[in-house]
């Protein structure tokens, strides 16, 4: 199961610095590659607004 980034997101790039496996794209809304995701969560625990979680 991989994580989404929500319309919540605020694009501060916090999140894309700790994925070890470089799955989250920057946007106007960030975006994770579901193929890529590994599950760990790590980006989920530091977004600043809680835009990120499980699918």
């Amino acid at each position: 199961m991989a994580y989404k980034i929500t319309d919540d997101c605020t694009a501060c790039g916090t999140c894309i610095d700790e994925c070890p496996v470089e799955a989250i794209s920057e946007g106007e809304i960030y975006v994770i590659d579901p193929d890529i995701c590994t599950d760990c969560g790590s980006c989920a625990d530091v977004c600043p607004v809680d835009a990120i979680e499980p699918v």
